[in-house]
């Protein structure tokens, strides 16, 4: 098989859960996306930055670890929700036609049942924490429910990705604190403003068939202007991350760490090709990497 054609499914015969789950559990994991950790990882890093950023530390051990459960199951419950309801899109498009709903490997019933089930997780990780973060979690369910409808509505349903992707960091603080405050505001925004930049990347995948089968995109608005737009995406995102940390807290390896993050962001802006889906899937990817470069920032903020 060619890279073209390996591009053009979701299923990867190499991965794990061909090689380590029974059959039985294998579309139930693909519906997770539990072969694709790359979610997950931007899902939980404004959770994470959050709870160092408010000074909760090692004392806190217990939320870094509820906050990457949490991570794992309501991505997959995310997942799950967005193939029930795209799963006639999903059909008509190649990269997607073999998901476990548009194949049949999944029926709607068994998949409606399967997303209960990982929202009574998260619902049992959310009453771990105090009352005001148990609010704000459930408030994250409106975001959640109203995703996959945003591309049948708005060019810009990356920007509703960010509102629901980074809410983490208002729940990390509300989960520390027992409030919102302002730093969590500013890396809430960073958050959706970095969102904006890698799911446009990411979105330029599947541009061709998003306009064939109805359904839009940030890639489909701004075409051949997105690497600009991305470009002032990420150095605004950046600032604002920079911004979280208080003047008291900087030295000499948060500079480093915020510079090195930067320089991450300008590669993939300068080597991005939107014409190239493996160059753009590489490029989104990456971003667990700035993630965890803006995370080792606010971790030499706390011990500076």
């Amino acid at each position: 098989m060619s890279q073209a054609q390996t591009v053009k499914t979701d299923i990867r015969a190499d991965s794990w859960i061909e090689q380590a789950l029974p059959a039985r559990a294998r579309p139930y994991a693909r519906l997770m996306r539990l072969d694709r950790p790359i979610g997950t990882w931007l899902l939980l890093w404004p959770g994470w930055w959050a709870l160092v950023l408010s000074g909760a530390g090692v004392f806190a051990w217990h939320f870094f670890i509820l906050f990457a459960i949490g991570a794992v199951v309501m991505r997959g419950a995310g997942c799950t929700y967005n193939d029930i309801i795209d799963r006639e899109i999903d059909a008509k498009v190649a990269r997607t036609a073999s998901r476990p709903l548009p194949s049949g490997q999944v029926s709607l019933r068994q998949a409606y049942v399967f997303l209960a089930t990982q929202l009574a997780i998260g619902l049992a990780i959310l009453l771990q924490f105090n009352f005001f973060a148990i609010v704000v979690g459930a408030a994250s369910m409106v975001l959640v429910f109203t995703y996959p409808f945003m591309k049948r509505i708005t060019y810009w349903p990356q920007a509703w990705l960010g509102l629901t992707f980074n809410w983490g960091a208002l729940l990390g603080w509300a989960c520390a604190k027992g409030e919102i405050g302002w730093l969590a505001v500013l890396l809430y925004l960073g958050g959706l403003l970095w969102t904006l930049g890698y799911d446009t990347i990411y979105a330029h995948q599947d541009r061709e068939d998003d306009a064939l089968v109805g359904v839009k995109s940030s890639a489909l608005a701004l075409g051949g202007r997105s690497k600009p737009f991305i470009a002032i995406c990420y150095a605004a995102a950046i600032m604002l991350f920079a911004l979280a940390i208080p003047l008291a807290q900087w030295s000499l390896l948060v500079l480093a760490s915020v510079g090195v993050a930067a320089a991450h962001a300008t590669w993939q802006v300068v080597t991005l090709d939107i014409n190239n889906p493996q160059n753009c899937l590489s490029r989104f990817r990456s971003n667990r990497d700035l993630g965890a470069l803006i995370m080792l920032a606010l971790v030499f903020a706390q011990i500076s």
